[in-house]
């Protein structure tokens, strides 16, 4: 067992059935296409793209042995573990232990708004000490605009000086990359073992200058292998394989994500099971899929032209 692999990640979307249950064994072979012809070093299971706090418990508490059963690398995966109640948190995180896997993404506490900051450390050291692992490795999950409850910096260092390498990092989905910055920095980042993720890879090279460990986001469920091209280039951030990035980014930025990358694994899969979601969330309209057909037709073609 051990800390999660650096790098490009998934944060995957999920698969339903008919009756809206989670189609468990097409998210697992899901994952294991990111982590071979979709580019990617990982994937973010059951975390905001996919659904997280859309699927049942019982259904999140049996699938990290789904993960096991196929042979998944830990070190690949980091399962999304937050709950608005401290036990549930430590019941999916210890059910993801038990499993094999360590590394997991943690909300925070997002029902009660405006929480203290000795509220928030409160809670996730509830989570480190019950769940009583040494094994575990906790990456704070910072989404404001969709919790509505910020994990300040001061909370986090305090975390890390607490309970050393079980902070393991931070996934920064603000989408300001001046954020992100700012927790490596006050963690020491990458060079202190202390891992952040922002969440879009148009921050891709500027993160890992700044000791970011590499990238969570949603759109590389489609795109993960443009973000690959782009690390393995010459040119790194001046190239063309970067632009390319930057121009897949956008055009995910411009539909409802996940509703936008599921109707690409659709595509990709020839299934359209995967364009189900999860209510409230809806797919989407007829209008927006050609749209994104002919986004994704002129990523294409301009790849092809990318040396």
């Amino acid at each position: 067992m051990s800390k999660a692999k650096r790098g490009i990640y998934a944060a995957a979307v999920s698969p339903f059935r008919e009756d809206g249950t989670l189609h468990v064994q097409k998210l697992v072979a899901y994952c294991q296409h990111l982590i071979t012809a979709g580019g990617c070093d990982g994937v973010a299971p059951t975390g905001t793209t996919g659904e997280g706090n859309s699927i049942s418990h019982r259904e999140r508490m049996a699938l990290p042995g789904a993960f096991a059963e196929a042979g998944f690398n830990p070190s690949r995966v980091i399962f999304g573990t937050g709950s608005c109640a401290t036990h549930d948190a430590v019941d999916l995180t210890s059910a993801a232990i038990s499993a094999g896997f360590v590394n997991v993404l943690a909300l925070p506490p997002f029902y009660y708004k405006d929480p203290s900051d000795e509220g928030l450390y409160a809670y996730f050291s509830q989570l480190v000490e019950k769940v009583g692992d040494d094994r575990l490795r906790v990456y704070l999950y910072h989404f404001p605009q969709m919790s509505m409850t910020p994990v300040p910096v001061d909370v986090v260092v305090r975390l890390r000086q607490a309970f050393g390498p079980v902070i393991a990092g931070l996934k920064d989905s603000s989408g300001d990359l001046s954020q992100s910055l700012a927790f490596a920095e006050a963690t020491g980042g990458v060079d202190a073992g202390f891992d952040v993720y922002p969440s879009s890879e148009a921050f891709l090279f500027d993160g890992l200058a700044g000791g970011c460990a590499g990238i969570i986001s949603g759109s590389t469920n489609a795109f993960g292998a443009y973000s690959r091209a782009a690390m393995a280039a010459a040119e790194g951030p001046d190239g063309d394989a970067f632009a390319l990035v930057k121009a897949a980014r956008a055009v995910a930025s411009k539909y409802p994500l996940m509703a936008a990358m599921k109707q690409m694994e659709a595509w990709r899969s020839g299934d359209d099971c995967w364009t189900r979601m999860a209510p409230p969330l809806v797919p989407l309209s007829a209008g927006q899929k050609a749209r994104l057909k002919a986004d994704v037709e002129n990523l294409e073609a301009l790849a092809q032209a990318t040396p």
